[in-house]
């Protein structure tokens, strides 16, 4: 997949839930989305964008990778 269009979807699904009051749960909430929807081959290639700097990735999407990184559902191994 498109590494722009992949860093573009995740910009938008933290834009969602940038709204949230509560900035703990917003972060949880979007890698918790990415784990649950995206499959694993393109969570896959958005750890390894996110792993490099990711050019253009918003600040509360690479937070959310950072802190819940589990919730992607993929290992050290690449697995998942």
């Amino acid at each position: 997949m498109d590494s722009e269009n992949l860093i573009r979807m995740a910009n938008r699904i933290g834009d969602f839930f940038e709204a949230m009051p509560d900035r703990d749960a917003a972060l949880e909430g979007i890698a918790g989305h990415l784990g649950k929807f995206w499959e694993p081959r393109m969570r896959r290639e958005f750890l390894a964008l996110a792993d490099n700097g990711a050019p253009g990735l918003s600040a509360i999407v690479r937070a959310a990778v950072e802190r819940h990184r589990g919730l992607l559902g993929i290992n050290a191994g690449g697995a998942g």
